[in-house]
């Protein structure tokens, strides 16, 4: 039997320095990860829609976690959230808010338009490795995710247990 291929995440963030220092501290954490970044809650949404340059499915493949940062340009993070979670094909892909904020209302908010976890970015770069392993070894080795179809969405959760 193979090794699954690591599950890949699609960061939406508008702050090269993060995306680069979370690009790092998985590297540094021995996550074999795949980080894909897009810069704005509106091109989340074309990347996870294949809209515009995401057009081609092929070249735009479904992440098995979304971090998302709340305070981007054109569509924050807030607004793409409510988009996903209101999308039958993308509700059941989990988002993890990863942000600098720290505000009680938009940790509230947040898991009222249903995100899976709530981060405050941390300040230094061990703090991240440190988050990033956590965040691997919580999202990719302890939870089980649904597996996709082959259309490229996830498939209806099933309590039936028969062998098809």
């Amino acid at each position: 039997m193979t090794d699954p291929q690591p599950i890949l995440i699609l960061m939406a963030d508008d702050d090269d320095d993060d995306i680069l220092l979370t690009q790092k501290a998985l590297k540094k954490g021995k996550l074999l990860n795949k980080l894909i970044s897009v810069r704005d809650g509106e091109e989340l949404l074309d990347y996870l829609q294949y809209r515009g340059e995401y057009s081609d499915a092929s070249q735009a493949p479904r992440p098995g976690l979304i971090l998302l940062d709340l305070n981007m340009p054109k569509k924050d993070g807030r607004e793409a959230l409510k988009e996903i979670k209101a999308d039958p094909e993308l509700r059941e892909i989990p988002v993890v808010v990863f942000t600098t904020s720290k505000a009680e209302e938009d940790i509230y908010r947040s898991y009222k338009l249903g995100v899976n976890s709530f981060i405050t970015k941390p300040v230094t770069f061990d703090s991240l490795i440190e988050v990033m392993q956590t965040l691997g070894k919580y999202w990719f080795e302890i939870v089980s995710l649904p597996t996709e179809t082959k259309k490229g969405t996830y498939g209806e959760a099933s309590n039936d247990t028969t062998a098809h």
